[in-house]
């Protein structure tokens, strides 16, 4: 079907949420909680593997089942090694200036002697980059990708009821973007089990359609599901697929059962219909999942069974009013996000990604834009869960694994894309799919070429969204990306939206990129020598072009967090990237308030600069800007006015104050009532440390990760913003201090050491949950202090 109407309209249905992960945290293999041996079977492998920095002399004695590894690194997954590197300005500046090295692992796996007959598949979800796979010494293969999953079928290869070895070779050596990307086994590895007739990967596809829901109707939800049923075996083979759906509240709705026959060694689709009367609609403020429980039988008994979570909804594009859910307009508040965080790198846990969306959306963020690849699938899981939209976006710009395709570039196999496509389309989060960011050859019939052949495959395995792409030119060339492309995504040319809308009448249109503003916490005067921006450099222009244009959907900022690489504007010392509403720690910048005003509706109010210790002389003038979402603010210094200052829309007040030592004040009022205050304060001298952990309980499964805020404070507990005290941490009761680090984008003292200067009074500490439950005691330590602790119970 052709969603797109004659009037501009993007009309599509709520689509599933993602297969649902048992993540097993055990270094033995076992069966992942299911009723039957004879279902499949799912078992995390992240414990216990060996790693070696550096390529070998001998590969082939490497791979050997024979080969003793027990000198190596012992690791557990996900892994980012490139972190452990040191700086060095000689090393590539896009990359954050650390050396890129190939990496060895290996791993010893006991599969049951059970798995007879079994067909067995291992499962990776994420190698950072050029991988080579060997299974007790036999190549399995290679997989180039960084940010895409692949799997290898072992059934013949292993050994039942003996040890197996798994050996990567990893080289991260040739990069896929400009940006810091890491290196290793950064994601997931599964060992998976299954009876001959299965569920193929990512074989489960459901699209709810809500009729009329582009005009707000949720009387009811009509549900197709295909469900692909593979068969390994040699004969052909009958097989029953139960379908059954469950609500929200876990309540069973409807159960369905369709017979089929499947040829050996092939596979077949299976669709059913089923209506859900008066659906719970995943939204922002409610984004409820439904659970789909698929069951494959043979003579009447259970073979094989998976779970997937799914949403209902309906996503309107309006090529003049802009973007609608479930009949509602929504503005999209969308930041860009890349992948890596600090201490961490790329190896970022799962639950961590749940707190990176919460971040976000404290900001009144709601659409993440995953730049400039497809994600690891927990972050869309926390996205689902957490109501947070997501513009999906793929690597690659046709046949190619450079960062921009070169002329003469092909798409006649593209594997990457229908991977991502395959995983990814059942996530309700998703609400656009972006083919490429930034590609040169965008204005041009060779681009509008390859992005028509990329569509034919999105449209292959997904027809409920719309595809699109983040241009930064040729939107006026005879023939272009935007010209085949569903919506329009803009990057960097608010001076050109209305051009582009006139040019473009029948599509709708979004600010894919902008507002690249470069800011350092804490700092307020650019530094060049030491690599640090200014938090003054910040303009509301490019989100009011987008505001005040009904047309535009919404743009994504540039960026969420400060990211690792492309340290500009200065370079060296920089090691990341200033453009983030929060740092690589994930502290709030000046500027994330800005969009706090703009995107929420709790009043608000907050002064930039973000403290009252000026390092200048008494009097001197300081630019005090108040970001608010009340209709005025008044100031005051010392219980003194300053006076009152109406706030525009979407903008900001400012003053420019005698500086005082003692406190200023800023009041938001809306009808003359004051609906929200800050105050900053002249801090005394610092006193002592305070570990303040978000989160105080994690998982025993070796990866839950706890981001531990340290501040150093004076005697009535107000940072001190210039405290730069280096402080040691220790930790006891098992786990492992995972990271440190400060948001200084030019630190480069090591990310794994347990020692972290702070920086403008604040750093961070991560503290990874070992395998054990018991209660973690974290200890900061810094000279004149006195020790500080705090305590996270691991369950």
């Amino acid at each position: 079907m052709n969603p797109l109407s004659r009037s501009g309209l993007f009309v599509f249905g709520a689509i599933l949420a993602g297969v649902t992960m048992m993540l097993l945290s055990c270094s033995s293999l076992k069966a992942s909680g299911e009723t039957s041996n004879t279902l499949r079977a799912r078992t995390l492998l992240d414990a216990d593997w060996f790693f070696h920095r550096g390529d070998v002399d001998d590969s082939n004695a490497v791979v050997a089942a024979n080969f003793d590894e027990r000198q190596w690194q012992s690791v557990h997954l996900p892994h980012d090694y490139v972190l452990d590197e040191t700086y060095n300005q000689t090393n590539e500046r896009s990359h954050g200036y650390l050396p890129f090295k190939v990496g060895w692992y290996r791993k010893h796996v006991a599969i049951p002697a059970a798995d007879a007959g079994k067909v067995l598949r291992l499962d990776f979800d994420g190698v950072f980059r050029n991988s080579d796979v060997w299974l007790n010494g036999t190549y399995l293969g290679k997989h180039l990708s960084g940010y895409t999953p692949f799997s290898y079928d072992i059934t013949k290869l292993a050994k039942l009821g003996a040890d197996n070895v798994i050996t990567v070779r990893v080289d991260p050596t040739v990069f896929e973007g400009w940006w810091y990307e890491g290196g290793g086994i950064y994601r997931h590895v599964y060992l998976t089990a299954l009876a001959p007739v299965h569920v193929a990967q990512y074989g489960t596809y459901v699209v709810p359609t809500v009729p009329n829901g582009d005009q707000g109707a949720d009387g009811e939800a009509d549900v197709t599901i295909t469900t692909t049923v593979e068969n390994s075996g040699d004969s052909a083979a009958g097989y029953t697929v139960k379908s059954e759906i469950v609500a929200p509240d876990g309540t069973s709705l409807a159960a369905m059962n369709t017979q089929q026959n499947v040829a050996a060694n092939g596979s077949s689709d299976v669709v059913q219909h089923v209506v859900i009367p008066n659906p719970q609609l995943w939204s922002l403020q409610s984004p409820k999942l439904y659970t789909l429980r698929t069951t494959i039988l043979q003579d009447g008994q259970p073979v094989d069974s998976t779970m997937t979570t799914f949403g209902v909804r309906t996503i309107r594009y309006d090529a003049d009013e802009g973007f609608f859910l479930n009949g509602q307009h929504v503005e999209i508040q969308g930041l860009c996000v890349h992948q890596d965080l600090s201490g961490l790198g790329i190896a970022v846990p799962d639950n961590l990604q749940a707190w990176r969306v919460a971040q976000l959306k404290q900001a009144g963020c709601n659409a993440w834009r995953t730049a400039h690849n497809p994600p690891d699938e927990s972050l869309l899981d926390a996205c689902d869960r957490l109501g947070m939209m997501v513009m999906d976006e793929n690597r690659h710009f046709g046949d190619t694994y450079v960062h921009h395709s070169p002329k003469g570039t092909t798409a006649t196999n593209l594997p990457d894309l229908a991977t991502m496509i395959l995983r990814d389309r059942n996530h309700p989060s998703i609400i656009l799919w972006s083919m490429c960011n930034e590609e040169p050859l965008q204005g041009s019939p060779e681009g509008a070429a390859i992005f028509t052949a990329m569509m034919r495959v999105v449209h292959q395995y997904d027809n409920s969204r719309p595809i699109s792409s983040a241009m930064v030119g040729g939107f006026f060339t005879a023939t272009n990306d935007a010209d085949v492309e569903d919506v329009v995504g803009v990057n960097y040319n608010a001076n050109k939206y209305d051009d582009i809308h006139n040019r473009q009448l029948d599509k709708a249109m979004f600010g894919s990129e902008d507002t690249n503003q470069k800011t350092t916490r804490g700092e307020y005067a650019d530094d060049k020598t030491n690599g640090l921006c200014s938090a003054y450099n910040l303009s509301a222009k490019d989100w009011q072009a987008v505001a005040e244009r009904p047309f535009m959907c919404g743009s994504f900022t540039w960026t969420g967090f400060d990211y690792r690489g492309e340290p500009n504007p200065f370079g060296w010392p920089d090691v990341s990237n200033n453009t983030g509403l929060l740092d690589l720690c994930g502290f709030p910048k000046d500027k994330f308030y800005y969009f706090q005003s703009c995107w929420t509706a709790a009043p608000m109010v907050h002064l930039l600069p973000d403290n009252w210790n000026s390092p200048g002389q008494p009097g001197q003038s300081i630019r005090v800007i108040a970001f608010s979402n009340a209709k005025q603010v008044e100031l005051f210094l010392n219980r003194r006015s300053l006076g009152v200052k109406d706030v525009a829309h979407d903008d900001f007040a400012e003053w420019h104050v005698p500086f005082e030592a003692g406190q200023l004040v800023a009041k938001a009022i809306n009808d003359g009532k004051t609906v929200a205050t800050e105050t900053l304060a002249t801090t005394g001298p610092a006193a002592r440390l305070v570990l303040a952990p978000g989160q105080t309980t994690l998982a025993a499964n070796g990866e839950d990760t706890a981001i531990i805020p340290v501040s150093i404070v004076d005697g009535q507990g107000r940072v001190v913003p210039d405290a730069d005290d280096e402080i040691t941490f220790q930790l006891s009761g098992g786990g492992r201090i995972a990271g440190t680090g400060n948001g200084n984008p030019a630190d480069h003292s090591g990310d794994r050491a347990n020692v972290k200067r702070a920086f403008h009074g604040r750093c961070v500490v991560l503290v990874q949950a070992g395998a054990d439950a018991g209660t973690l005691r974290v200890t900061a330590n810094a000279p004149g202090f006195p020790p500080a602790t705090a305590t996270i119970t691991v369950k």
